[in-house]
């Protein structure tokens, strides 16, 4: 009698851990995307007029966006609806915040149960002059 229940359980908990295993690395490709795309922004969207003239690192806002949804873009995550929610640049350093969605796939069958999950994932760099 006791045997039936306890498969059941079994089932629930496997389908819990699925679910939250999915979840936990549809954040770790986020993070490495933010992280990408920041690295990006710090090599592709240097003044360059401004450093050779006085030697100062500086990144240019508008192209930082540009470069952060292409890099975003480029790593595939579809699945997770992941864009770009902001590129904040301070001088030679830049943030970059990356949101998506993990989808459950057991949890969703449970009447009222949740759909997904909401993940951010951020990442800073420092641009440098090398040398």
């Amino acid at each position: 009698m006791l045997m039936p229940a306890a498969v059941l359980v079994f089932i629930v908990l496997g389908a819990i851990c699925v679910d939250f295993g999915a979840a936990y690395s549809a954040q770790r490709q986020l993070a490495g995307a933010a992280a990408a795309a920041a690295n990006d922004v710090a090599t592709q969207a240097i003044d360059l007029d401004r450093l050779y003239g006085t030697g100062e690192v500086r990144l240019l806002p508008d192209i930082a966006q540009r470069v952060a949804e292409r890099s975003v873009a480029a790593k595939g995550l579809e699945r997770f609806d992941a864009e770009v929610a902001a590129v904040e640049v301070n001088g030679a350093g830049v943030t970059v915040t990356v949101v998506g969605r993990a989808h459950y796939l057991f949890a969703s069958a449970v009447p009222g149960g949740p759909e997904g999950a909401d993940l951010r994932a951020t990442a800073q760099v420092q641009a440098e002059e090398s040398g």
